[in-house]
């Protein structure tokens, strides 16, 4: 019987190292993805803009390089 306790203790205190390590992979996840989000975001600004002061009324992205 003490064994089988011993081993079930063993077990449990693996789960919660694992589950530590496992948080703080997650936790640095999701700061990444926030980084990436707030990136993304100030990308499709700064295209909007560049779009927006563009001298035609199309799209950037259907206008021909100035060198065509």
């Amino acid at each position: 019987m003490t064994d089988r306790l011993t081993e079930l203790e063993e077990h449990t205190t693996h789960q919660a190292a694992t589950l530590e390590e496992v948080s703080a992979v997650v936790a640095a996840q999701a700061e990444q993805i926030a980084r990436l989000e707030r990136r993304v975001r100030l990308l499709m600004e700064r295209a909007a803009q560049m779009e927006a002061d563009t001298m035609s009324g199309a799209p950037l992205a259907d206008q021909k390089p100035p060198h065509w």
